[in-house]
């Protein structure tokens, strides 16, 4: 079997007015505002140092603008996947996210439980979100042996992705800290497809400083 590993860098996108106002997003097309821009820049120049094979993202724009000012720096296009958009949160979308625990305490309760739950009845669990995360990060992997491949998305979606190519049942993965704005994580994968966790959760000014 061939040793080439091919080096995942899941890279959440900036900060939205919807971040700090605590609503949920889903597949909301939310921009960056103005930290989130920085933020992005910031985080470009750590991600720069590493050498950089390919990026791809999340169509949804928080995540496409993060990417592109990496993309610049490293003079790449950029591949969009919309199977790294984050949860689908239906009817959910925009609303305030003590809004939702309040009308849904059934949901509040699962959550708190570290139960997966189903976003609004159109939207998905946390499950079926980390199945179409997994297959692209798998393909992927398969498309680059052995390069480094940057990979714009969002929170939720880059816990469940990295959990299911490590294997880990959905109470495993909620013991992984929330991903901050424009933090990365590292992840490791061989071209047969055993993948090794590198780094959580990984900040530009740590990197940098």
């Amino acid at each position: 079997m061939s040793s080439e590993r091919t080096q995942i860098i899941l890279w959440r996108h900036g900060q939205t007015s919807f971040n700090v106002e605590s609503r949920f997003q889903g597949h909301l097309d939310a921009p960056l505002n103005s930290v989130g821009l920085t933020q992005a820049e910031v985080a470009a120049a750590g991600l720069s140092r590493f050498p950089v094979d390919a990026i791809y993202t999340s169509p949804l724009q928080r995540a496409y603008n993060t990417a592109r000012a990496l993309a610049r720096r490293v003079d790449l296009p950029i591949v969009t996947d919309s199977r790294l958009m984050e949860i689908k949160v239906g009817s959910w979308e925009g609303m305030f996210a003590e809004d939702i625990y309040r009308a849904h305490p059934e949901f509040a309760l699962a959550l708190a439980e570290g139960r997966d739950a189903r976003r609004s009845e159109t939207g998905e669990t946390s499950a079926e979100l980390a199945v179409r995360v997994v297959a692209a990060l798998q393909e992927i992997a398969e498309r680059h042996p052995g390069e480094t491949v940057v990979v714009a998305s969002h929170g939720l979606a880059i816990r469940m992705g990295t959990a299911g190519v490590l294997g880990w049942d959905y109470p495993t993965a909620i013991t992984l800290a929330s991903m901050s704005n424009c933090g990365w994580t590292m992840l490791s994968a061989k071209t047969e497809g055993f993948w090794k966790l590198v780094t959580w959760n990984q900040r530009a000014e740590q990197f940098l400083g």
